[in-house]
């Protein structure tokens, strides 16, 4: 089969992954004790939680983006390189 009928390359799918990996790491940063109806966590207000992970998940969906919209180089392209 012909490579040039694909939309992305090996390293469109490899951006992606590393997005994905990103963004899931800014989900778990999310992630901590919760408050109940008789006790009040103020760990719920922390830096982390309300300005890191958000950032670093923004950061991830950025990343996922370029890795979509990201052109593969020809093969033409890589042979007058090399």
């Amino acid at each position: 089969m012909d490579k040039r009928n694909f939309a992305f390359d090996k390293m469109n799918f490899i951006l992606l992954a590393v997005g994905m990996v990103i963004v899931i790491v800014g989900f778990l940063l999310m992630v901590g004790p919760n408050s109940t109806d008789t006790t009040f966590e103020p760990d719920i207000f922390s830096v982390r939680r309300t300005k890191v992970a958000p950032v670093v998940c923004l950061f991830g969906f950025v990343s996922m983006i370029y890795a979509i919209i990201r052109k593969p180089k020809d093969q033409n392209e890589k042979e007058v390189e090399a």
